[in-house]
């Protein structure tokens, strides 16, 4: 695949770029190795005061950064604009909270492991390859680089290959901070390229934001090299929506939920399991919204939907929903491509799903909603769980009993009671099943690449 900005709007090639060589790679790779020792022993306030000047740095270039990622894979700008609002935000969280989540614990009897003083703390790990993916071109690396850097280590960054003018900005925006150079560096490679930076013995450990298949092909090469991984992979997530619900909450909700970032995230709502009570009016409030959705250029503040950021991805869209309107699905509004230039698919609501169909087991990536009849609540949670996939889910309902139910039975990484999925520095977040291992965000996420030592004194 070429390195290359083509604008999905448009489907024309606004400037490619040369793939790093081997020594390229190599001399990175070492001056991430490098920065690593000149970071570690900073001290957290330190990294704090210089991840603080990222965030304004940011911040300051919000504008042009949005238009670099509504150019690069058509979101919206008002969704870009808060993207990259949303990654100041985390950054200066890390930069508030890292030294509290970094403090190990103290045994208050250490004699009972026969010590006069037994304590634990967190140490940075060294040299963190990520592999990024496009729908999030900022914030999926802001919420990894974020956490990483403030615990001493430095990164490595494999981004997208369609969003390389990303990858280039966010290569010089923490050395621009303060940060040591090196800190965090972009690969501009193939993925065909990443096992080679994997196995090198400078990089000890991965984390990637993916496909199912990408996430266990990296998690095999790290398994066979003994190197941590986490995994955020894909989601099937589903909304449920029960006779007490505030239906036309649920609905707007629904929407919103279904279509950000014109509905290529993970834990966007891509199941709507609605009570047989209230099915009907669902189904005719949630189709009437999603129809007045207004499909367009996204660089226009008043547009809800912007184009699909691949021809590939639109064109998986829309095999998916062929098929299951071939095996007797009712498509309700949307349900093809549109016309002219750009990579545009309608908000699509779709009925009537069976097991048969694709879109029963495969996640939608874009705005199609499939939405499916409960007789009971058993049934809705017997629906939701039936997937190989577990990020994210939401739950309608005014009735105690009914969410204490769906909390516990719900196999998921989150459940939203009354609310949309989405994700918070304050919370950890991943899933479970083949939605991955590991958790990005909060304490956990800063965690998760560091040494917890335990140290004893006799």
């Amino acid at each position: 695949m070429a390195i290359a900005t083509i604008n999905p709007t448009t489907g024309v090639v606004e400037q490619e770029f040369d793939a790093h060589s081997e020594a390229e790679v190599d001399a990175r790779i070492e001056q991430a190795h490098s920065a690593f020792r000149a970071l570690k022993s900073t001290t957290i306030a330190s990294r704090a005061d210089w991840m603080r000047a990222a965030a304004d740095l940011l911040e300051a270039e919000v504008e042009s950064a949005a238009r670099m990622l509504t150019t690069e894979m058509g979101k919206t700008i008002v969704q870009a604009r808060g993207e990259v609002r949303k990654s100041a935000n985390t950054m200066r969280f890390y930069a508030a909270h890292a030294e509290e989540f970094l403090t190990g614990r103290s045994l208050e009897d250490p004699s009972v492991v026969g010590a006069s003083v037994a304590y634990t703390r967190h140490e940075p790990i060294g040299v963190v390859l990520a592999v990024m993916p496009w729908n999030y071109p900022i914030w999926q690396v802001i919420r990894f680089a974020a956490p990483a850097l403030m615990a001493g280590n430095t990164a490595l960054l494999k981004h997208a290959s369609n969003v390389p003018q990303a990858a280039l900005y966010l290569d010089t925006l923490f050395e621009r901070a303060g940060f040591p150079e090196g800190a965090f560096r972009s690969l501009l490679i193939p993925a065909s390229r990443v096992e080679g930076v994997l196995r090198d013995r400078r990089v000890v450990a991965t984390t990637l934001t993916g496909s199912e298949p990408a996430g266990r092909s990296l998690a095999s090469i790290a398994g066979s090299e003994v190197k941590h991984v986490v995994l955020e992979l894909g989601g099937s997530d589903p909304f449920i929506v029960m006779p007490s619900a505030d239906l036309d909450k649920a609905v707007a909700t629904a929407v919103a939920s279904r279509t950000a970032n014109n509905g290529q995230a993970c834990i966007n709502a891509k199941r709507f399991i609605v009570h047989t009570d209230v099915y009907d009016a669902f189904v005719q409030k949630f189709t009437a919204a999603m129809a007045a959705l207004t499909v367009g250029d996204p660089f226009d503040d008043g547009t809800d939907v912007g184009p699909l950021a691949t021809a590939s991805g639109r064109e998986e869209l829309a095999e998916l929903v062929e098929d299951a309107a071939a095996k007797g699905a009712t498509v309700t509004t949307g349900g093809a491509p549109l016309d002219g230039p750009g990579w545009f698919y309608p908000p699509t609501v779709i009925t009537g799903i069976t097991e048969d169909m694709r879109l029963y087991a495969e996640e939608a990536f874009g705005p199609v909603a499939a939405v499916y009849r409960a007789s009971d609540a058993e049934d809705a949670l017997r629906v939701a769980n039936d997937t190989t996939f577990g990020l994210s889910s939401a739950v309608w309902t005014q009735d105690e009993d009914d969410e204490a139910f769906f909390v516990r039975g719900l196999d998921a990484g989150a459940v939203f009671v009354n609310g949309m999925s989405i994700s918070y520095p304050e919370l950890p977040f991943g899933g479970v099943k083949d939605s991955g291992v590991g958790r990005e965000l909060s304490a956990e996420g800063l965690r998760e690449f560091t040494n917890l030592k335990s140290i004893w004194k006799g």
